[in-house]
């Protein structure tokens, strides 16, 4: 069956001992678009990933990979799919070249077969001066982008990604994203699960929030930052003893919560989008004394709009 969705998720709950990592979480994926999950750890992303890889069953409700049901069919459901999860599922005693071999003889693929992919693979991942060299040599971008070629050897057309950049530095991060870019453009349904903001926003075209196993917000980057307002105050101050004087100051011309960050002196303020703002926010810190270092109007980050919807950040909630 065809449909407009590659993955279809419905009602799904999952408990583990008592404890719900997913209450009655639904939504649908389009195919050829990346569908970004985002959330804290311990949201229940990697729960849900384990159910749409078949590697745990829900208790109750339904997910379907290209129309298929994980749980009634999941020899048929491994085949359409490709997984890499939080960290590199690579032999590091192996070449990459190797690796990329084993991998497709594991799926089956004759001998020749196997290394024409592996060649292709490392080409395209940039790998190929370092394809007979040992992983335990590669660095951490190296061996993630050797991981997602081997999620690639039997061409998926669905690819789930469990926090694919966790560990990487900024370069290595940005070089992985042109990666993904380059999989969804060339037709490949992406699910990305991710806890960073920037990677979300990036990449993503959809978007569910979930939080505590619950989905509190879904659409796209863009929709999902509007739910906060249009505008943000952001006031950095010179004494951090003044913080709360000056948001209860602030309360004055502030849309929703105030959001104190006590270790950046800094206060965010959703305020309405209008002419002279920033002038009313002045005049009312400097009527009473408070010193401001730097203020500026800014738009709203995913950040912002996940404190508005939790009344935590995804710092915050990472340390619960």
């Amino acid at each position: 069956m065809h449909t407009d969705s590659a993955i279809e998720v419905k009602n799904v709950s999952k408990s583990y001992r008592g404890l719900s990592a997913l209450k009655k979480v639904s939504f649908k994926v389009r195919r050829g678009s990346i569908f970004g999950l985002l959330g804290p750890n311990g949201a229940g992303k990697t729960t849900l990933v384990k159910i749409m890889t078949t590697l745990t069953r829900p208790d109750s409700g339904t997910i379907l990979i290209d129309g298929v049901d994980v749980v009634q069919s999941p020899s048929t459901v491994r085949a359409k799919i490709g997984l890499a999860g939080q960290y590199a599922a690579v032999d590091e005693n192996l070449t990459g070249f190797e690796n990329i071999t084993l991998v497709g003889r594991l799926y089956h693929l004759s001998k020749s077969h196997s290394q024409e992919r592996a060649a292709f693979l490392l080409e395209q991942f940039g790998l190929s001066a370092a394809a007979n060299k040992r992983v335990k040599e590669y660095s951490g971008g190296m061996r993630r982008r050797l991981d997602l070629a081997a999620v690639l050897v039997a061409s998926p057309k669905i690819i789930l990604l469990d926090e694919p950049t966790t560990g990487l530095d900024p370069r290595s991060r940005i070089d992985l994203w042109e990666i993904i870019d380059e999989l969804a453009n060339s037709g490949s349904t992406v699910l990305l699960t991710t806890q960073y903001l920037e990677e979300a926003d990036r990449l993503a075209s959809d978007l569910v929030v979930i939080d505590s196993g619950k989905i509190i917000a879904n659409g796209t980057p863009s929709e999902i930052k509007a739910l906060v307002g249009s505008t943000i105050l952001d006031v950095v101050l010179t004494d951090a003893k003044e913080l709360y004087r000056a948001s209860s100051c602030l309360a004055e011309i502030a849309r929703s919560e105030i959001r104190v960050e006590v270790e950046d002196v800094r206060l965010r303020v959703s305020v309405d989008d209008r002419r002279g703002v920033l002038v009313d926010a002045v005049r009312l810190l400097d009527s009473q004394g408070i010193d401001v270092a730097e203020i500026s109007v800014v738009r709203p980050s995913l950040d912002d709009a996940f404190l508005t919807l939790t009344r935590h950040g995804l710092i915050d909630a990472d340390d619960q």
